[in-house]
């Protein structure tokens, strides 16, 4: 077989700044200038009113269908579970004051006296019926298996329709005591009740409207802010809602939220006053001029989300763990952070962000070869699987519409063909296609992000799990499987649990399953007149009812 060609520094160079460069500044066309003019101009607004970007159109508003963080960042802010979290991401109370478990099994919470926006009580029955409906295969959730890896009785089995919605393990012992009821011990089940997903609906509103439940005319809340306005594609707006239990503590009136996919559009509008906080990605070309020119609006912090490629693990060449593995080795992570990215991303050679409460720490045994020992291990192994320059490799890179996306999926497709003669198709969809393409398998490696649905390794790692129904990626491992389930043993201090995780990531890498790239830097701009905004909260679930504005 013909040599791989060899690795070329200058070259690499060039087609890293191609990336830079050629579709950094993309400019939006009229079309889509036309559908994003609609937000708020900050000066003209009404004194307690912010505007936010959101970066993409939500698919749903229904907690228990809505897959991605655009749906979480809309739905957390008119809705409210079990427990939520304070500005900086401390664990506090929500609908329930308190909690308590004697043996990490069963779990009583004590609900407070609050009201539906319709003036209807929130009942332990609102939870009772909103946990069914998340595991009913009807619904089809792409978070059922969040009960199931929370451990509720017999979640697993109504997943599967072995069995009734009514035997899932939760009860409703009077009007305002849950108990939730667990096959095993589960310490950080409270830190898993603040995700989204199992949040309460209003049961008589969803049956009453089916889908057309979120509609702002039809929808009923519990939250601090109700939606009264969604203009698909153009903005979603939503007014606080004087039933919600701490009304007298919500300082803004009203928040905006628009669906600017563009990142150099969404710094154009705030500079030009109508936008008030920017999406959580900025132009990596101008950050530096950014931070020079702004100063302290620049708001930037880790956060816990991992920035990866997902493949294909059943369909051709991804089959083939050789094929991932030379690509894996091949990935320039340091120069995707530092360069392209370059606002304080960190490279990423474990799934689960070390910066994670308990602090995993996984390093594979190839971190320590240099670039060029990397290299030729590839090379080697694409020529034992069968590609070589006569031959090369040949895929298809999934993404969707996104400035830094594209700006990766082009560094990462030049990388690759220079150094191991790869051809990449770059293919880009819409965020709702993108979803649904995803969601059926039919890609061969895709761009994807995962960030914690809590602070506990688990919210990671429980997504490669067989039966995970977020695990798009086909990778099935009983081998996995056991190590995961094993970390629920009874009695597990925290750092024996932690020690499992590490087994756990190993697994990952032996089985090369994704590529991660690295770590997210949550990034933002921030009007001075914002007060309240914390970048402090590691999962970056911001609730606008600790935000005010001060002129």
């Amino acid at each position: 077989m013909s040599q791989l060609p060899r690795f070329r520094p200058a070259v690499l160079s060039m087609a890293v700044l191609f990336a830079l460069t050629a579709c950094g500044g993309d400019k939006p066309s009229s079309a889509q200038t036309d559908t994003t003019q609609t937000g708020t101009n900050a000066q003209a607004t009404a004194e307690q009113a912010i505007t936010i970007n959101n970066a993409s159109e939500p698919e749903s508003l229904d907690p228990h269908v809505a897959k991605g963080a655009q749906e979480a960042n809309v739905i957390r802010q008119f809705s409210e579970g079990l427990l939520t979290t304070d500005n900086d991401g401390n664990l506090v109370a929500g609908m329930a004051q308190k909690w308590e478990s004697t043996d990490n099994k069963v779990w009583t919470f004590s609900l407070r006296d609050a009201k539906w926006s319709n003036g209807d009580p929130v009942t332990a029955h609102d939870f009772v019926y909103s946990f069914q409906r998340l595991v009913d295969p009807k619904t089809g959730s792409s978070y059922a298996s969040y009960l199931e890896d929370a451990k509720v009785v017999n979640a697993s089995e109504i997943i599967l329709g072995n069995k009734p919605t009514d035997a899932l393990g939760v009860r409703a012992i009077d009007d305002k005591t849950l108990e939730i009821t667990l096959s095993e011990a589960v310490p950080y089940l409270p830190d898993m009740m603040i995700h989204t997903s199992v949040q309460p609906v209003h049961k008589a509103a969803v049956e009453a409207h089916g889908d057309k439940w979120t509609n702002p005319k039809n929808i009923v809340v519990n939250g601090a802010y109700k939606p009264t306005e969604w203009i698909v594609n153009e903005k979603i707006v939503l007014e606080k809602n004087p039933a919600y239990h701490d009304h007298a503590n919500v300082k803004l009136d009203k928040l905006t939220m628009l669906p600017i996919p563009q990142a150099t559009t969404d710094v154009q509008r705030y500079q030009a006053g109508e936008i008030d906080i920017t999406a959580s990605e900025l132009p990596s070309e101008q950050f530096a001029s950014l931070k020079q020119t702004l100063g302290d609006e620049v708001k930037s912090a880790p956060t816990l989300c991992t920035y990866y490629y997902e493949l294909n693990v059943d369909n051709a060449p991804f089959n083939d763990i050789k094929v991932r593995r030379a690509l894996n080795l091949a990935t320039d992570r340091e120069l995707i952070a530092k360069k392209v990215m370059g606002q304080g991303q960190v490279p990423a050679y474990q799934f689960t962000p070390p910066a994670v409460k308990g602090g995993l720490k996984y390093t594979p045994e190839w971190q320590s070869w240099d670039r060029a020992k990397r290299l030729e291990e590839a090379k080697k192994l694409l020529n034992e699987a069968g590609y070589n320059e006569s031959n090369p490799l040949t895929f298809k890179l999934l993404y969707d519409t996104n400035e830094s996306h594209k700006k990766i999926a082009v560094a990462m497709a030049s990388l690759w063909k220079e150094s191991l003669s790869v051809n990449v198709e770059l293919v880009n969809e819409e965020w709702k296609s993108y979803l649904e393409t995803r969601r059926l398998g039919k890609y061969q490696m895709v761009r994807a992000r995962w960030c914690g649905d809590y602070n506990e390794s688990s919210t990671f790692l429980n997504l490669m799990k067989s039966n995970n129904t977020n695990n798009w990626s086909a990778y099935k491992s009983a081998e996995y499987d056991a190590i995961m389930a094993s970390s629920l043993q009874a009695g597990l201090s925290d750092e024996e649990r932690v020690k499992i995780y590490h087994q756990a990531e190993s697994l990952l890498d032996k089985d090369e399953v994704h590529i991660d790239i690295f770590y997210y830097t949550n990034a933002r701009l921030v009007k001075p007149y914002v007060q309240g905004y914390s970048n402090k909260d590691p999962l970056d679930q911001w609730q606008a009812k600790y935000w005010s504005v001060v002129k």
